[in-house]
């Protein structure tokens, strides 16, 4: 499982640091415990702990397909074999990956206010979409954000803050293949989105949009009030599991 971790005071991503050996490297819930109070683990690390269905039946489907594309070498271990596929297997979700890391990039150049010298056409489309839906706001990319009171943290992709007429807006994005219109939300997207907003703006609107960098479809699916608190209190029953499991009470 993938971790993150932030600074429990500033909020401040902490995803790596400097080991005994001098080196850089990953921080680790090790880290955590080493120093209590220090460190939250992000909204992410504490989600994975949910059921993934979809995504495991996807996995395994990759894995027969890619056993069915590449039959087993004449001089080649079961092991080397069963390696060999796994890694195949495993291709189209680190290509998946890196798709929707530079698609992140981008949007995060474009609302920093970045010179692009070359902008994809979706930019601009999740642009048009966003404002057609909250109306032209002061938006911010990447905001670390962490609740010191329970012990977590993150960092939300956009965010628009309240004012006197406005409850503000917390955003994620996530990138797809398919047509994002038929797309809708799983339930570690609320959770996540809940949990962003309880720091950000309790009050907030909040949505994923969802972007297909081939097509250049964006959709936006904004969710219910009563579905971000009952999120919340979803989460916070994850964090609790989470932090009795590692012993971070």
């Amino acid at each position: 499982m993938s971790e993150h971790w932030y600074c429990a005071t500033t909020g401040a991503p902490k995803y790596t640091t400097i080991g005994k050996n001098g080196k850089e490297r990953s921080t680790t819930l090790r880290d955590a415990k080493s120093a209590p109070g220090t460190l939250v683990p992000s909204v992410s690390t504490i989600n994975s702990q949910l059921s993934k269905a979809g995504l495991d039946t996807w996995k395994q489907s990759e894995a027969i397909k890619a056993a069915a594309e590449n039959p087993r070498g004449l001089q080649e271990s079961e092991k080397e074999y069963v390696d060999r596929i796994l890694y195949l297997s495993k291709q189209k979700s680190r290509d998946a990956a890196d798709r929707g890391t530079l698609i992140h990039d981008f949007l995060e150049s474009f609302y920093s206010q970045e010179y692009l010298p070359e902008m994809p056409a979706y930019v601009r489309k999740v642009d048009e979409a966003i404002q057609a839906h909250f109306g032209t706001q002061l938006w911010i990319p990447e905001q670390s954000l962490v609740n010191a009171q329970e012990g977590y943290g993150g960092k939300c992709d956009l965010y628009c803050k309240p004012r006197h007429d406005f409850s503000g807006v917390v955003i994620d994005f996530k990138t797809t293949e398919k047509a994002p219109g038929d797309l809708t939300p799983y339930l570690e997207h609320t959770l996540q989105l809940a949990a962003y907003r309880e720091v950000l703006a309790p009050s907030a609107r909040c949505a994923n949009v969802y972007v297909n960098g081939d097509t250049g479809e964006v959709a936006i699916y904004e969710h219910s009030e009563q579905d971000l608190r009952d999120g919340y209190e979803m989460f916070l029953s994850l964090l609790r599991i989470y932090k009795l499991k590692n012993k971070l009470n």
